[in-house]
């Protein structure tokens, strides 16, 4: 089966530059699971999510279709990673408590990964679903940051990341809805640490490979300017979305 593959050819940059997901949503799903045996993390990348889950469940057998994501992934005695579709793959029928995917299902086969969810799914497995959307810092960072990636990268973002902009309204979610509680999603990051993340966007890579031009490179020194002190370490805050149900 073809994926799209926004994120192979700059792996370890997305694993060094991207934030994690919150710890108290981990800690919140574990205790709304079935049981603690397994948890499925599909379209995990290189594992930054596996490894929430493998706090909390005793097994977590993680996927990706990329080769090159799995490779960069951080080993944890819990955790199986495996080169895989979402939409296909060698869990055993029954057998998951939990199903989580993070900041994936827009590149998903929705049609056929719900039907390999109710496959896996245990009676009265969670899946959960979370994105998060474009960053905040400051309005002046936020100026600056906002012009890069509406005006210079609009044309390079693949038509799937209005799917996240838009906090994956209108999907279908074909399961028993969960209300989930509101999460934060945070990093504390010097100026460095916020120009590595941009870069890391698929846009910024794809900007590249079509003009030639370092997208990011050209917008530092207005974000330099707008940041101040490049080790003052700031708070960058993201809309993080969540959607909750259970399979019956």
């Amino acid at each position: 089966m073809a994926f799209k593959d926004h994120f192979s050819g700059h792996a370890a940059l997305y694993r060094d530059a991207r934030p994690l997901p919150p710890a108290d949503w981990f800690d919140w799903l574990a205790a709304q699971a079935p049981d603690r045996a397994l948890a499925w993390d599909a379209g995990c990348g290189n594992g930054q999510a596996s490894v929430g889950f493998a706090a909390h469940f005793e097994r977590v057998v993680a996927t990706d279709p990329s080769a090159t994501q799995i490779a960069q992934a951080t080993a944890h005695p819990r955790i199986d990673y495996r080169v895989e579709p979402a939409e296909r793959g060698t869990l055993a029928a029954g057998s998951a408590s939990l199903i989580g995917v993070s900041q994936a299902l827009h590149w998903f086969d929705l049609d056929a990964f719900h039907a390999e969810v109710r496959r896996v799914a245990k009676p009265g497995a969670l899946v959960a679903v979370s994105a998060y959307g474009n960053c905040s810092v400051s309005r002046a960072v936020d100026a600056v940051e906002r012009h890069l990636y509406a005006d210079t990268l609009g044309p390079d973002w693949p038509p799937e990341r209005a799917l996240v902009d838009a906090g994956y309204r209108g999907l279908p979610f074909p399961f028993t809805p969960v209300e989930a509680p509101s999460f934060m999603m945070r990093a504390d990051w010097n100026l460095g640490q916020f120009l590595a993340y941009l870069r890391s966007w698929s846009a910024t890579q794809r900007h590249a490979k079509r003009t030639g031009n370092d997208a990011v490179q050209a917008a530092a020194p207005e974000l330099a300017a707008a940041w101040g002190d490049p080790a003052a370490v700031r708070a960058v805050r993201w809309p993080f979305v969540t959607l909750v149900g259970r399979v019956d």
